[in-house]
């Protein structure tokens, strides 16, 4: 007849059911602990020190954190290669019924689902140092495309714009002199020409233009998003 230990704090369990184990705990706050300054680094220093998005700061903090958390505390049912893909799949097209996600936050949402599956998966043949690496690498090329290479950003913008009779191919230099005029942008580097109604003589531009710095493009996004809502509701 088994007889419960209660003098062992490292493994207390009843009935088969183990309440507590010190070393597997240690290792979860441990990784977890990682995993979650690897995040803020890349979300809240380079994502939103740029962009400013609030919205998807909220929303890969806590994605990061469940996904964590999901493959450490089923990494005991012998997880294969096969799961992380399916979490991919599966949380990478996430697409909210009310918006769609703009190509750069989905590239930190893959990010954020790609370092929270590695620290939380490793196994015990991957050294600590490896885990490391691969975090610190992940961050040093995410800082030199964020603050580096890409410092100069063309953003864009959504304008309604009554003079169709500049939309002509031929009058493209007119067009953008009159935008750069009347947007007080000093050079747009090109238009692309949406919707045309000629019933009330207006159209829909979007014009795109160059930046030095963090300058951040937030209402055109969800000007953008609206727009891309109403198309998926006709």
């Amino acid at each position: 007849m088994s007889t419960l230990n209660l003098q062992d704090p490292e493994n207390f369990n009843m009935s088969g059911i183990q309440f507590f184990d010190l070393s597997g705990f240690l290792e979860l706050i441990g990784r977890f602990t990682l995993n979650m300054v690897v995040i803020l680094i890349l979300v809240r220093w380079l994502y939103y020190s740029t962009t400013k998005r609030k919205d998807y700061l909220f929303t890969y903090i806590l994605i990061s954190s469940l996904i964590f958390l999901l493959c450490f505390l089923l990494a005991s049912v012998k997880l294969q290669i096969g799961f992380a893909l399916g979490l991919f799949a599966i949380f990478g097209i996430i697409r909210y019924r009310t918006s769609s996600i703009p190509i750069k936050e989905m590239t930190y949402l893959f990010l954020i689902i790609g370092v929270s599956i590695i620290n939380a998966l490793a196994d015990t043949k991957t050294s600590v140092a490896e885990v490391l690496f691969t975090n610190f690498a992940i961050i040093a090329i995410t800082f030199c495309m964020e603050k580096i290479w890409l410092l100069k950003n063309e953003l864009s913008k959504i304008i309604v714009y009554e003079r169709i009779d500049l939309i002509k191919p031929e009058k493209n230099q007119e067009l953008i002199s009159d935008l750069q005029e009347r947007t007080g942008i000093k050079k747009i580097n090109r238009v692309e020409i949406g919707k045309i109604d000629f019933l009330k003589d207006t159209c829909t531009l979007m014009i795109f233009y160059e930046v030095i710095g963090n300058q951040t493009n937030n209402i055109e996004q969800v000007e953008t998003i609206k727009e891309s809502a109403d198309d998926d509701d006709d």
